[in-house]
C-alpha cells in the first residue's frame, strides 16, 4: 500500500465515524469508521517503513583510501600561510587594460 489508498482509507473512515449518523443494530458505524481511519494509519507508516529499508540497502560504504582522493578539504600541510586573492583582475587596484 502506498500513500494514496492510505489517506483513502483514513477519509473513509472519517466519513463513517463522524458523518453518518444512521443506526444499524449489527454495526457500530463510529468503530467501524475509526478501525478503517487506523488501518489507513498503519498502511501509511508501513509504506514510509518499507521505502526507508529499500533506500537503506542501496547505499554502498566507501573505502577510505577512496573516500581521501575526494576529500575537499585540502591537508593542513596544504593550506596557504596567506589569504589568496580571488578578486577578478579587472577589479584590482593598478589594473590597466591592454589595448588591441
Amino acid at each position: 500500500m502506498r500513500i494514496g489508498p492510505g489517506i483513502t482509507l483514513i477519509v473513509v473512515g472519517a466519513i463513517l465515524a463522524f458523518a453518518v449518523r444512521d443506526h444499524f443494530s449489527a454495526v457500530n458505524l463510529t468503530a467501524l469508521g475509526i478501525i478503517i481511519m487506523l488501518g489507513g494509519a498503519a498502511g501509511i507508516w508501513l509504506s514510509y517503513r518499507l521505502a526507508n529499508q529499500r533506500r537503506r540497502a542501496d547505499e554502498k560504504v566507501i573505502e577510505p583510501e577512496v573516500e581521501r582522493q575526494y576529500r575537499t578539504t585540502p591537508p593542513r600541510e596544504r593550506i596557504a600561510d596567506e589569504p589568496i586573492d580571488v578578486t577578478p583582475l579587472q577589479h584590482r587596484p593598478g589594473y590597466k587594460r591592454l589595448r588591441r
